[in-house]
This record gives structure tokens, sequence and C-alpha cells, in this order.
């Protein structure tokens, strides 16, 4: 039986080959893997709803774990779309000739091999697989035991594919469910150049803390919208309501809004919508006064400190007065996690300040927290949301999954000091 570190050996080995496959040959591997996951839509389907009816429905997980034909077909074009990408590689991103007529050329190239460990998100498979191999990368995967039928239908399609291309299938694998697995991954520093989890805050916590090779962290994201004293209320009704309810699932879900005392009488108008979606509203005092009679009271319930900073996944929000853009800066200062925050504002010095000053990978002005995804940033795809700084922030797409090196040609040149 192959073990673990056999395997990641094998996928390292598989990553050398990438380079030598041409553009054209990948862009046709990713097509037809959209094509194979469109004509495979029942299967894919039913070892979906295997996953989903272990899993209750009222758990945020579900959402984000269910897949649809519709879903499929959106999964599919997006690949499409990331064959339709130039080539993140082989870019020169600088280029030097010294005195001596030695030419230095800063050249992007893959990472090599990319371990993803994610919860139950079965789009994600196709989504690093496109990425990754697109980058010229090879990825190993680790899904969580929610999604276990999922995830090996899709990774079963996609070797049948590299196989059909003559491309190894070790460019692609999923590992098993268990610890163990996990464990060999995170400290598979000879075999795996870089790690990024997808999920909770506490899965991002752990990969973190325990894992030998670099990670990139992504996903958790506590993301505020301020509704300013110069704001249009039928402007930040609609984002309030998309933030919020397009899907509670995702890590760019509204989870705070705060709100400017001055505007406390529109605060009714700017929520009316989110009671259709029966939307539960944890209210300082001061907003749930301003509620009271005119939001459903079983919606309507007092905040305290654990509220704020919450990621919801659910269809829950904090709702925070505050005094002005001061006290809303400080307040994403000490909440946020860098991932989505937004301001609702016509005054241009108001707005200006707030990109200037908040902290985070995604800044937005009087637009939804739900653009915060490669595919609504004309990427193709991602692969997470950094919330870090270092190397990658934002949507992760082709461009951040490279590294570079440095090129010298020269004619004989040698160095004498």
């Amino acid at each position: 039986m192959t073990s673990i570190t056999e395997t990641l050996q094998a996928v390292k080995e598989a990553s050398r080959c990438l380079n030598r496959i041409d553009e054209p040959t990948i862009n046709a591997v990713l097509s037809a893997v959209a094509d194979e996951a469109e004509r495979e839509t029942p299967y894919l389907l039913q070892e979906n709803r295997r996953d989903l009816d272990a899993m209750s429905p009222e758990n945020p997980k579900y959402d984000r774990l269910m897949l649809t034909a519709d879903r499929i077909a959106g999964i599919a074009a997006d690949m499409r779309k990331v064959a339709a990408l130039p080539s993140p590689l082989g870019r020169i991103l600088s280029e030097t000739v010294r005195p001596n007529g030695m030419k230095i050329q800063k050249v992007t190239v893959p990472f090599g091999v990319i371990g993803i460990i994610y919860e139950a998100r079965p789009n994600v498979t196709f989504d690093v697989f496109s990425l990754c191999l697109k980058s010229g990368n090879a990825c190993v995967l680790k899904g969580g035991s929610d999604a276990q039928y999922s995830n090996r239908a899709i990774v079963n399609l996609i070797n049948r594919v590299l196989i059909k291309f003559g491309i190894d299938s070790n460019t692609a694998i999923l590992l098993p469910n268990d610890r163990e697995a996990t464990q060999a991954l995170l400290t598979a520093v000879d075999t795996v150049d870089l790690i990024i989890p997808r999920g909770s805050r506490n899965l991002i916590d752990f990969v973190r803390n325990h894992s030998l090779v670099p990670v990139i962290e992504t996903g958790a994201g506590i993301c505020h919208t301020y509704f300013d004293r110069f704001g249009d209320t039928a402007k930040g009704a609609r984002i309030v309501f998309n933030a919020k309810t397009r899907r509670v699932s995702v890590c760019n879900a509204l989870d705070c809004l705060l709100v400017h005392r001055d505007r406390l009488a529109d605060l009714p108008d700017i929520c009316r919508p989110l009671a259709d979606k029966q939307v539960i509203l944890y209210a300082d005092s001061e907003a749930a006064a301003a509620l009271q009679g005119r939001y459903p009271a079983a919606l309507l319930q007092p905040a305290d400190e654990t509220h704020f900073g919450t990621e919801f996944l659910d269809y829950k929000m904090a709702v925070k007065t505050v005094s002005g853009l001061e006290e809303a800066l400080e307040h994403i200062a000490r909440y946020s996690s860098k991932h989505s925050e937004c301001i609702v504002s016509e005054d241009e010095e108001s707005c200006r300040r707030f990109v200037r000053e908040v902290d985070a990978a995604c800044v937005y002005c009087n637009v939804s927290t739900a653009f915060t995804d490669g595919g609504q940033f004309g990427f193709g795809a991602e692969i997470g949301i950094s919330t870090q700084k270092l190397h990658a922030r934002g949507p992760m797409a082709l461009p951040e999954l490279t590294s570079y090196k440095y090129i010298i040609c020269g004619d004989g040149q040698t160095r004498t000091s």
C-alpha cells in the first residue's frame, strides 16, 4: 500500500513534468474537464446527494456543500474562462543589463506543489485544479469528510481527463479524510511548496499553527458595512440586503452593519428588506429603539459583545450605532478579519478616508461586499481570498500562484572581486 509520503513524492515528480506541457494542451485539458463535468452532471449530483443526506439542511455549511445543475454549469464556465486567460508563466517582471554586459531577467515560475485544505465546498476542487494546472502547479487536495463523495467523484473525473491527454494523474490528487493525511501534508517540507487553507477560522488557525510548509491564509470573513451620515438610504438598503442575503454561507457575506447615530431614523428602511429573508438582527440599544415596532419583534434581539467580531454564516447580523466615521474606523480595526469592508456615503472626503484607512484586502465604497470573488474581479476563478499581506492579498488567481526566479545570461563574464 502506498504511503502518504510516497504519494506526495509522486505529486512532486508530476509537477516537474508540467514544465514540459505547452499552453495549448493545458487549455485543452481545462476545456475537456469542463465538458466532462457538464456531461457527468447527473453522476456528480448523485454523489453530492450522498454528502448532503449526511448533513442537516440547517447547518450553515449545507449551502456551500450543495451542487446543482446550474452551479456545475457555472463551474464549467469558470474553467473555460481560466483556459482563455493568458498564461501567468514566463512573464518578464524586470530586465536589466549590467555594465559588464550580463543580462538579468526576473521571470514568473510555478510554485511546484500546492496543498489545499478545505471544508465542505466541492466547487473548490474544480477551482483549485483549474488554477493550479493553468499556473503549472500540481495540487494536493485535502477536503473534509462532509464532502468526501463529491470530491472523490470530481477528482476521478479530472484524473480520467488527465490520463486521456497523457498527463500524470498525480498532477491532482485527493488525500484521505483522516488526521494522518493532514499531518503528513502539513509537514511535507521536501515535497509541498505551499499550503492554502480554506474554511473556518478554526481550520485556518490550526493550519497556520501546525504547518511546517509556508501557508497563505484565506477564507474567514468578518465583514462590515458602515452607513455614513451622508449615505443614500435606498442605495444602503440594496447594498446591505445583497451583502447579507445573497449567500449567507460565504466569506464575503455581511456580518455587522454600522450606522451613524444621525441616521438612525433611516435604519428601519435600510433593514426592512432583510425581514423577508427572516434575518435576525442583534442590535445595540440605540439601534433596537429605532427598529422597535418597525422590524419584526421575533427577529430583533439585543446585541452583546459576542455578536461583534462574529462571522455568522447564517441569516443573522449585528447592528451597531456609531457617532461618526472615526468610531466606525475604530470598530472595524478592532473586529475586522481584514477581508472585505464597505462604506455607504455620498461624501467624497468620508469615502476617501475610509478606503485609505481601513486595513482590509478589499475595501468598498457604495458597493456590496458580495463582489469579493475572483470571478467577479475578472480572474476567471479564485483559489481563495487571502487576508494576509505577504505575497498575495484579496482574491488569489493565476498571478498569485506563481513565484519567480532570476535568469542570468552572458558571454563568459567572471567576477573578479
